[in-house]
């Protein structure tokens, strides 16, 4: 599990993943293209896409973030659970 812990919190380091995985909170299931376009006009970012695909693969690496074919586009969708269990033990 420490290695689980390790990846959450190297995530979790980064303000730009902290930016998406809020996105994905308010907003789940989006596309690429989706996620970049709110990350850049409401966050005014500049960020390109490939960026956002290399975050969201440290954030998938943390079981944080998953992804599913919807059609002929690929969803991201958030995964609460790994902070759930990584904070039981100390929010109980």
């Amino acid at each position: 599990m420490n290695g689980d812990k390790d990846a959450i919190f190297k995530a979790l380091g980064d303000s730009t993943r902290r930016l998406i995985l809020d996105e994905l909170s308010e907003r789940n299931e989006q596309t690429l293209y989706e996620l970049t376009v709110r990350l850049i006009t409401k966050h005014d970012l500049s960020i390109t896409r490939q960026a956002i695909a290399k975050h969201l693969s440290v954030l998938e690496e943390a079981g944080l973030v998953t992804s599913e074919k919807k059609g002929k586009y690929r969803v991201v969708i958030f995964n609460n659970e790994p902070l759930k269990n990584l904070l039981k033990g100390w929010v109980e």
